[in-house]
């Protein structure tokens, strides 16, 4: 038993709810947020030739495609290595319609993730039947499928030798050129980054959660889990088609073996990984990550395999040290470096006796007033009675 003097400690509820610091991380998020949407929107003007801005577009196409991915990664937990697919899907599809229907470039844009988004929902009924590994050797034969098929397919996609898109804006030079589908591709991350934040805070996201974390107790509590999956794995596929569209138009020149990789799907789940599945940001930092490292790595070590050597120990060096993410290490980061606060206050022995004694002692400095005003109150009660 600990004597009197043990400075043994009690738990008391705290004074009140930490509103400030709440109120000072929100106004941090948002000062973050800001700053961001600025340096994306400055960047062109700041880009030193032509090649960078190319580039700056690049690295937008892939966080336009990794948060695509995250609609169903994020969302789900499942892993689909498929997404490059519907990329050259939306690539081919918006190509196509313009050179043989003769469509408006962004009206074909428009169209081409519509029929993707139609195409996704028998490719869903086939797939999201399965889960785990199952889904990822189904989401692989989905690619190794459409790249047969658009290779041996030569007399309407060109096969090996490609296809070639007309320029939406033939007067433009190519700095301007870059410029424009800069900020096409900003637009549309935009688009993408809001449909998910709402998702995200809807009846519907917390359904897709709740399959994320445990999809069979979750059926059990009756969310309509494969209806919900189908939902959210069109959604994705629109998004990854107009991402893939954008970019043909951008890009002007398609080849089957590079829209039909399985190594596209591979860098998406690597970018969503990277900055965070969970969070709304986290393909956008990812991309800016692997996608910067990707160019510079290509430019290094172009002419050998080592950028693909180079891109795999950036994974693992992710997995094992950042295994939840960029934003999810960083906030747990900052998380150490405040003061410590618990959700309960300790107080000693001593201090407790203390306090016990001060609210004792208290009633008893009260009574001799409470006495006398009782006192006072009889006098003058008497002397009215006598007048």
């Amino acid at each position: 038993m600990p004597s009197a003097s043990d400075p043994a400690t009690v738990a008391v509820p705290p004074a009140g709810p930490p509103t400030a610091r709440r109120s000072l991380d929100r106004a941090l998020q948002v000062a973050a947020i800001v700053l961001l949407a600025v340096a994306v929107l400055a960047f062109p003007s700041l880009a030193p030739n032509p090649y960078i801005l190319s580039a700056g577009v690049v690295v937008l196409n892939y966080a336009v495609l990794s948060t695509s991915w995250n609609f169903v990664g994020g969302f789900t937990g499942y892993i689909s290595l498929g997404h490059g697919a519907l990329a050259g899907l939306g690539g081919y599809g918006t190509a196509l319609l313009v050179t043989k229907a003769g469509l408006p470039s962004f009206v074909a844009l428009v169209v081409a993730a519509l029929l993707v988004a139609a195409l996704a929902v028998p490719i869903g009924f086939a797939a999201l039947r399965v889960r785990g590994a199952s889904f990822v050797i189904v989401s692989i034969a989905l690619v190794l499928i459409l790249l047969l098929v658009f290779q041996s397919w030569a007399s309407l996609t060109g096969g090996s030798r490609g296809l070639v898109v007309p320029r939406p804006f033939p007067d433009l030079l190519r700095p301007e050129h870059h410029r424009v589908f800069y900020y096409l591709f900003t637009g549309l991350l935009a688009l993408a980054l809001l449909a998910w934040w709402v998702i995200d805070r809807s009846r519907f996201g917390l359904g897709l959660k709740a399959i994320r974390e445990d999809e069979d107790k979750a059926e059990a509590l009756g969310t309509p889990t494969f209806a919900y999956k189908l939902v959210v794995f069109v959604v994705s596929a629109g998004f990854t088609a107009l991402g893939g569209g954008l970019y043909a138009l951008w890009f002007g020149d398609l080849d089957p073996v590079f829209q039909f990789s399985i190594l596209t799907g591979s860098y998406l789940v690597l970018m969503a990984l990277l900055g965070g599945v969970r969070n709304l940001f986290g393909p956008l930092i990812g991309a800016l990550v692997v996608g910067i490292g990707l160019e510079y790595f290509k430019v290094e070590f172009g002419d050998t395999q080592l950028h693909l050597a180079a891109t795999g120990l950036l994974l693992a060096l992710v997995v094992l040290f950042m295994p939840d993410g960029v934003l999810p290490a960083i906030g747990s980061l900052l998380g150490r470096m405040r003061p410590a606060q618990n959700s309960i206050r300790e107080i000693t022995a001593a201090q407790l006796r203390q306090q016990r004694a001060e609210a004792a002692a208290a009633p008893a400095t009260r009574e001799p007033v409470d006495a006398a005003a009782g006192a006072a109150g009889a006098r003058t009660q008497s002397t009215e009675e006598r007048a």
